[in-house]
């Protein structure tokens, strides 16, 4: 039961920052300051191989980026065959 919810807690806060930097994507604000850094780092790793898989398979979305609902969908794939396997 510690591990679902330390799991669960753990795909909530990757798709929380995920959704930040969204938000900040939006906004006219310089991303190298200390929370901009910390938000991208964070969430790079995921976004950049969903970015490269929408390339490979010739989804070209212009100016619009795709590859966070492409992320949270996998995250949470991801999620619901862990939770599944262990309970």
């Amino acid at each position: 039961m510690v591990f679902y919810r330390a799991l669960s807690i753990l795909f909530n806060i990757i798709e929380t920052f995920i959704f930040i930097r969204i938000i900040l994507s939006f906004l006219p604000i310089n991303m190298n300051n200390i929370f901009g850094r910390f938000i991208y780092d964070m969430t790079e790793p995921i976004l950049g191989p969903c970015r490269e898989l929408l390339y490979k398979i010739g989804l070209n979305t212009g100016p619009f980026d795709f590859s966070p609902i492409i992320a949270v969908l996998f995250l949470r794939i991801i999620s619901n065959i862990i939770i599944r396997i262990i309970f």
